[in-house]
């Protein structure tokens, strides 16, 4: 497996505090990593920076062994290459969500990306399929249930068949039959050669998935990072 993501000397600042000080880390291709610590750690912040959202305020991130900045991702070309490539699975599905019906949800990024219609119709069918949201295809995503809104969020996001799928605290206000559901996919994806980064804190419904952790203290620091059944969570 090669180098995926390399994050060097890494810090970030809000105007009046840090998120991140300090951070150095490397995750390689089919990883499962699960990103872990109390609120206020960092973990939202450093998946923002992993999906190019935002900019360190110091350090380099690189993907692929390029670095990841504000005029890197300016370039058009590379820019599409690279948010084909990186799945933003956000904690609230409501921010995400923002068309119509289920089927213009998912279709959205294949259509950006100037993906043929009939290309697009079997994107969307297979997803569907995937998430097991079927029945959901002509919904209006603000209507349905949390569950439900989560499963249309990564089926918009699998659309573009990324190669890293990242996603921030999944299970949170889920049903145990839904978030079982969310284990046993993140599972299934990392077994066909997904990287999955996970920002958790759910150790008991995540049993089985992760591989590594990382973990961040209360000043924004990485305090561990190796084999997860090794880690201890606070």
């Amino acid at each position: 497996m090669g180098n995926l993501i390399e994050i060097k000397d890494l810090s970030y600042r809000y105007r009046d505090s840090n998120a991140l000080q300090n951070i150095n880390l490397t995750i390689f291709e089919g990883d499962s990593v699960a990103v872990i610590g109390p609120n206020g750690s960092g973990k939202s912040t450093l998946l923002k920076i992993i999906n190019g959202i935002i900019e360190p305020t110091s350090g380099e991130y690189l993907y692929r062994g390029v670095r990841i900045t504000e005029k890197t991702l300016r370039d058009p070309s590379f820019s599409k290459s690279f948010h084909k490539s990186i799945g933003f699975v956000f904690q609230n599905s409501d921010t995400q969500l923002f068309c119509p019906s289920v089927y213009e949800e998912i279709a959205f990024g294949p259509e950006q990306m100037g993906m043929a219609e009939k290309d697009v119709e079997q994107r969307v069918s297979d997803c569907l399929k995937l998430l097991n949201i079927e029945h959901l295809r002509t919904r209006i995503p603000y209507n349905l249930s949390e569950g439900e809104k989560k499963k249309v969020a990564i089926a918009s996001v699998i659309a573009l068949n990324p190669e890293v799928l990242v996603f921030d605290e999944p299970l949170n206000g889920l049903d145990p039959r839904t978030k079982k559901f969310l284990k046993d996919f993140m599972m299934e994806m990392n077994s066909v050669g997904k990287t999955i980064i996970c920002a958790t804190h759910e150790f008991e419904q995540t049993k089985g998935v992760f591989r590594k952790a990382i973990i961040l203290s209360e000043e924004n620091k990485i305090v561990f990072v190796g084999d997860y059944s090794k880690a201890v969570f606070q």
